[in-house]
């Protein structure tokens, strides 16, 4: 089994982040082969400062190495490093079918309005999404509910280039259950909204590098509503503050939702607040310890992505050469 998964290098990480799918991909490692890389390739479809961009890999990098992705049992690596995933990228494009871009909804969401303004590389995302996992034959890739058509995308052109030139060259990928649950984590103001770095009010999120005191602070003054946890959390369901507060503990602590609402059943919000800043400290304190560390050494960061980067292109440019081969481009 082998798992290819990327995240873009965004700044300023929290919570949302870390439980949604850093500590998932913590998991996998003991699971299954792993690549993990930066899609820096992929934060070029939007305008960007390309300062901000590479100072934004080696804080990726940092926050994934400090979570606990263990480069000697996973290949990290930024996308750009390996020169393969842009030259596939471009032979799946010549593959992929317009009707079948077009009937990607991530593109629709992301142009908005805003669609005869939006880069080419953000209508062809997919392909290169399929490029990084086709490329190094990936059997399974772990997708939320929001990547599912992208991983069909996938399957749909390894399946066409292998009919169209009679080869037997990609492994067609399947989703990936392992690693746990992935927590879906709101806004600490508003329930119904994803907890994102975006939100103007800082208090909507707790940052990966927030102090104790910080997200004690958070924690406290995070919205509720005045009724006690029921002990049935199917009664969280029209209270989305109060689930989204249960929801955390039970993925900090590794409980389910239903042990959870057990345990506090009857109790406010005061005292099971308390519970929960404690244990979000136990889980981001020694990680932020961490990631200043790495830091402080942008030099180490470097170098094991660059050691990521060479294990990748190892695997890699077999697949590519077999591409060009089955195309024509080369003998």
């Amino acid at each position: 089994m082998r798992v290819v998964s990327g995240i873009q290098p965004t700044g300023d990480l929290h919570l949302g982040n870390l439980l949604g799918a850093i500590l998932r991909w913590v998991r996998m490692q003991d699971e299954a082969e792993c690549l993990f890389f930066l899609a820096d390739l992929h934060a070029l479809t939007v305008d960007g400062d390309p300062t901000t961009l590479r100072a934004n890999v080696r804080e990726m990098a940092a926050a994934l190495l400090a979570s606990g992705i263990d480069p000697a049992k996973s290949i990290l690596f930024a996308q750009s490093q390996v020169r393969e995933h842009s030259e596939l990228a471009w032979i799946l494009q010549c593959v992929a079918r317009m009707g079948w871009l077009n009937r990607m909804t991530q593109f629709k969401d992301k142009s908005g309005k805003n669609k005869e303004g939006s880069s080419v590389g953000l209508f062809t995302y997919p392909v290169l999404q399929a490029a990084d996992v086709l490329l190094y034959n990936a059997t399974h890739v772990p997708v939320g509910d929001d990547q599912k058509q992208h991983i069909e995308l996938a399957r749909d052109i390894a399946l066409k280039f292998n009919n169209d030139f009679e080869v037997e060259l990609f492994t067609v990928p399947e989703p990936f259950i392992g690693g746990g649950t992935a927590a879906r984590v709101m806004s600490l103001r508003d329930g119904s909204a994803k907890m994102s770095k975006s939100d103007p009010s800082d208090m909507s999120r707790i940052n990966l590098t927030d102090s104790d005191e910080a997200i004690a602070q958070k924690v406290r003054k995070a919205r509720t509503d005045p009724d006690p946890i029921e002990a049935d959390p199917a009664g969280l369901d029209s209270r989305p503050e109060a689930k989204n507060l249960v929801g955390i503990y039970a993925a900090v602590t590794g409980s389910s939702v239903e042990a959870v609402a057990a345990q506090f059943a009857g109790q406010g919000f005061g005292t099971f607040k308390l519970a929960l800043a404690d244990a979000l400290i136990g889980l981001i304190a020694p990680l932020r310890t961490k990631l200043v560390e790495l830091r402080g050494d942008p030099a180490e960061i470097d170098r094991i992505l660059a050691a990521g980067a060479d294990k990748a292109r190892a695997l890699a440019a077999p697949t590519l050469a077999e591409a060009y081969r089955a195309v024509g481009l080369t003998t």
